[in-house]
């Protein structure tokens, strides 16, 4: 099946089902591909697939990674439960047939917690990315299912690794590694800020970018938080960069009320970015608007003030340069005047330095990291 396949190489397989994930996973993958005692393997689904949200499955292709297997997995937006067993299924029938030595996997979704329990119930290695972390919603009680059933933890700081201690996981197996899309974010790889403004055909130089996505357990309340923010965004004086949401329960809510932005010349909508052109324009935004994590990790890495609306992020890592609001228009209309008058200040070593990768692939060249138990035991805090 594999001809030429040197016998010592460890095979290894990334999951990624967002273009989130892929970002966090992307600098890790590179690194071991081009490592001769690695063969990559990439298992691209969720929405990389969906052609509503960009089909993003083209920027892994196109960013030069080769045994790219592509599995739709989706269902629909209300059954989540549906999806999950479908990419089981889809990734079940890929192992038996490729059989990795590791399976690596990144946060809290649907398509992770498929790879935790494919990969442990098939007896193959489990690696998890960013566990340890409190997401809110139903993304935090995926992202701790993940963890326990993970072999092995890659995690932000040494927070997040307090976090699975306090969840019984064995220290030796848990990595502080720091958050691995910041390798990219300061890396000399970047597009400039003309070429990612060009790239995008977007028309105005100053912006905030506007990232909202569903929270899945308020679903009955995201119409109305879509509707106060598009309203919020209209009513104010800035131009913004738009990017769709994920595909989760409540993001019809969320498409339906970006409609009324569609033609509006202070308004650029796009269903994704590539990453590295997403960090270009990013870094030289004015502030970020919404509730994507983005708004809590890269944007103070960059200095960039950012408004966090509803419980989404709740109880993630804060700071002074993010002001929290309720799904109210005038409460988001009132910090759209106050983002203004912050200061830049960025944030250091929060996740990490920018080497991520280069700790990651260290642990690996580890000979006892592939002796690691696959017979979990529970550590008891005494």
């Amino acid at each position: 099946m594999f001809p030429g396949k040197m016998s010592n190489k460890k095979k290894l397989l990334f999951l990624t089902g967002t273009r989130a994930d892929f970002g966090k996973l992307k600098s890790l993958i590179a690194i071991t591909k081009d490592h001769p005692d690695f063969e990559v393997h990439i298992f691209a689904t969720g929405m990389h697939m969906h052609r509503k949200y960009g089909y993003t499955v083209l920027e892994i292709l196109k960013s030069g990674f080769d045994n790219v297997y592509q599995y739709i997995n989706y269902t629909s937006e209300a059954s989540m439960d549906l999806t999950l067993a479908k990419t089981i299924e889809g990734l079940s029938s890929y192992i038996q047939e490729n059989k990795p030595d590791l399976l690596i996997i990144h946060g809290d979704r649907v398509e992770a917690l498929a790879g935790a329990i494919t990969g442990s119930m098939n007896n193959i290695l489990v690696a998890h990315i960013e566990g340890g972390e409190v997401s809110g919603t139903i993304d935090e009680l995926i992202r701790h299912s993940v963890s326990k059933m993970s072999h092995l933890h890659y995690v932000s700081n040494e927070i997040a690794k307090k976090r699975l201690v306090q969840m019984g996981e064995m220290e030796e197996n848990i990595h502080v590694i720091g958050s691995p899309d910041i390798d990219l974010m300061f890396s000399d790889k970047l597009p400039t800020f003309e070429e990612a403004l060009n790239y995008y055909q977007i028309p105005f130089r100053e912006f905030g970018v506007l990232m909202f996505h569903p929270v899945t357990t308020e679903e009955d309340k995201m119409e109305f938080a879509a509707a106060q923010l598009v309203n919020a965004a209209l009513d104010s004086d800035q131009n913004f960069l738009v990017i769709y949401p994920n595909n989760d329960l409540g993001s019809r809510h969320i498409l339906s009320a970006y409609e009324k932005l569609k033609g509006n010349p202070r308004f650029s909508i796009f269903p994704s970015l590539r990453f590295e052109f997403f960090l270009a324009l990013l870094k030289k935004s004015q502030f970020m608007l919404g509730n994507s994590s983005a708004g809590i990790r890269e944007a103070p890495y960059y200095g960039i003030p950012s408004i966090n609306i509803g419980s989404r992020q709740q109880n993630r890592a804060l700071h002074s340069e993010i002001i929290n609001v309720n799904y109210d228009k005038d409460e988001i209309l009132l910090a759209l005047n106050q983002v203004k008058g912050l200061d830049r200040h960025p944030v250091q070593q929060l996740f990490g330095k920018g080497d991520s990768d280069q700790l990651f692939l260290k642990s690996l060249l580890k000979s006892e990291f592939w002796g690691t138990s696959k017979q979990k035991l529970f550590k008891d805090i005494l």
